[in-house]
């Protein structure tokens, strides 16, 4: 294999890319299979259904699939109509395919993400430039130095798009986020993939030219994103596609170009028929439960006690980035995204940065500007983000003369010690976890299985080393350029060696008991006995329990509102005289029950499962 070197002059790459395009492809492949297993697929069914929204989700998937009703979705017993179908359509698929588990509930979500992954690799491939200062629109025109760049651009950007917290977090959970995200991403992807293609002919499969397969690809998963989580897939990428185009002044021309009939015909044939039979069906209680609450208030007003203020989402951008995000500030600043007439006059195949940053934007403006704040709604950035530091980083690896001139080369060192301060900050933080992560009630061993799995020293280990590679780098002449592959080797083995061994451990004391506790409920159940949860609601265990489960919280208990619902459970026909509960011991006192009062079948730690006499309960309370 030829050995790289860091010289400004023709580079062993760059013969390899020019001899060798297969064997080039080959490791392209490998790579993306490699880093695709590593942040998606390694143990994904390894630990249980985390609570409280994945539950939720899944439940709904299974009772799909159980029923073969594919327009309503239920969980609990009740209908759900905070999402549309998607989720639990392909979530309901792969339990028909792989049976039902967690590997296949959350399956599909880490398809979503490779497939972004992929999509990023190839637009990084051809158009993988980071300014306007490259010329030529074609790949046969791209000069060798051109060329080494794309391959860097698309083998760090898949690697930074799969190997960031947020990608892997939700692309490993099944719920409605990620399919969300990766369909407004590959509808992005697609667009701009239409957008740098050659007005002159090509192959046309099926009679459509290339520029518009991709044109009305970017309808295709939109429609996709509306069906997986509303409106706002079609909102999003329709603002980041009209910034860009006024911003480059080619708003009329694009217009002109593109197959509007089919591409609307075909975002209507995907994505509105399963909304008219849904409102057919459930008329105006869905309408107001979805448009209204989960979509309108949402932005509107506070949901589910989730504030933020106007800055909310910097640390969240900060940290789901790391170690990459240190370098967003500087990848920005690099585009020269002020100077507008360089990319009004530039050529389509070099506005990948550009689209990327306008990407970042949007999507960053508009979910500040919603009163309802979660972590998790900025998730669509994050392959924008991804893409601006690949290029940034492969605008550094190949060695552009302009990296030396005015301020850039202090700005870059002051990101490089940021970079180092951050690294070593995990380092001390994970030397010192045990102590840092306090006592949590809902995991009163996790401390000592913690110490005893050495963990800790493991991953302070791997971060000083990064720290150390990323130190050693910035201070070598020459080197800087490669500080990304020791961030990239440092997250790979952090993820690979801390903390897929690490959720086991927090499995097993925060969702092992309840699980356990659930096959006790199903095996020591009576007819017609009923299951309550006491002063807490985890959806975990109407999935793992598979039958509808009360909950009564600790304003009911105080209220008399729970010693109805035992008068009410009592008097209906067809129940047993007893009921289940789970419950702290804490909430049975304050039911007034003494420990005779109710025969204890099971103890989770945290919680215990109960068979208590309704009329006990009753009594006692009157």
């Amino acid at each position: 294999m030829h050995k790289i070197t860091l010289q400004q002059e023709p580079i062993e790459p760059e013969i390899l890319a020019k001899k060798s395009p297969k064997t080039l492809w080959i490791f392209s492949i490998l790579w993306l299979l490699l880093i695709s297993w590593i942040a998606f697929l390694w143990n994904l069914g390894a630990i249980g259904l985390v609570d409280k929204t994945e539950p939720m989700f899944v439940e709904a998937s299974r009772q799909m699939a159980l029923t073969g009703d594919w327009i309503t979705p239920y969980w609990n017993g009740e209908t759900r109509f905070d999402k549309p179908p998607l989720t639990y359509w392909l979530i309901s698929l792969s339990f028909r395919v792989f049976g039902v588990n967690e590997w296949a509930a959350r399956f599909p979500s880490a398809v979503f993400a490779i497939a972004l992954v992929c999509l990023g690799f190839y637009t990084l491939r051809y158009w993988g430039f980071s300014d306007t200062n490259v010329l030529g629109s074609s790949t046969q025109d791209k000069n060798n130095s051109n060329e080494q760049q794309l391959w860097f651009s698309a083998i760090i950007g898949s690697a930074i798009i799969a190997l960031n917290p947020f990608w892997i977090a939700w692309g490993r959970t099944g719920v409605s986020d990620m399919f969300l995200s990766s369909s407004i991403g590959l509808a992005l992807l697609s667009f701009f993939i239409g957008y740098v293609q050659p007005k002159t002919a090509l192959p046309k499969p099926l009679g459509l030219s290339v520029k518009n397969w991709w044109y009305v690809g970017y309808w295709v998963f939109m429609a996709l994103g509306v069906l997986a989580k509303g409106p706002v897939a079609l909102v999003l990428p329709g603002f980041v596609v009209i910034a860009f185009l006024l911003y480059v002044g080619r708003f009329l021309e694009v217009v002109k170009e593109t197959p509007w009939l089919l591409g609307i015909g075909s975002f209507i044939l995907i994505a509105v028929p399963w909304f008219i039979l849904v409102t057919l069906e459930h008329g105006q209680e869905y309408i107001d439960t979805f448009f209204g609450f989960h979509n309108v208030q949402r932005f509107t007003s506070v949901v589910s006690v989730h504030p933020g203020a106007w800055y909310y989402y910097f640390p969240v951008v900060l940290v789901a980035l790391i170690p990459w995000s240190i370098f967003l500030p500087l990848a920005i600043a690099r585009l020269r995204f002020w100077r507008r007439n360089n990319w009004v006059n530039s050529e389509r195949s070099t506005h990948l940065g550009l689209f990327a940053l306008v990407w970042f934007l949007v999507i960053f403006v508009f979910f500040s500007s919603s009163v309802t704040k979660l972590a998790g709604y900025v998730l669509p950035l994050v392959p924008a983000a991804a893409i601006l530091i690949a290029l940034f980083w492969s605008d550094q690896t190949t060695q552009k003369a302009t990296q030396n001139q005015g301020i850039w080369p202090l700005l870059f060192m002051l990101s490089g010690l940021a970079n180092i301060g951050i690294l070593g900050g995990l380092a001390v933080a994970s030397f010192l976890s045990p102590q840092l992560v306090g006592n949590d009630p809902m995991m009163p061993q996790f401390n000592q299985l913690l110490q005893a799995s050495g963990l800790p020293i493991r991953s302070g280990i791997i971060w000083a080393f990064s720290t150390l590679g990323v130190l050693i780098l910035l201070l070598w002449k020459g080197h800087k350029r490669w500080i990304w592959a020791a961030n990239l080797l440092g997250f790979m083995a952090f993820f690979s060696w801390v903390v897929l061994p690490i959720a086991p451990i927090i499995d097993s004391e925060r969702q092992l008991p309840l699980r356990e506790l659930a096959t006790l409920v199903k095996k020591e159940q009576k007819p017609g006995e009923k299951l309550v949860l006491l002063g807490f609601m985890r959806p975990s265990m109407v999935y793992y329990t598979q039958q509808t489960v009360d909950s009564i919280t600790e304003t009911d208990i105080y209220s008399g509102q729970a010693i109805e619902y035992f008068k009410q459970q009592l008097n209906t026909p067809g129940t047993s005289p007893t009921t289940l509960i789970v419950a702290k011991p804490r909430y049975f006192e304050k039911l007034r029950l003494n420990p005779s009062d109710y025969e204890v079948i099971g103890d989770g730690k945290v919680y215990q499962l109960i068979r208590v006499s309704k009329d006990k309960v009753i009594q006692k309370n009157s």
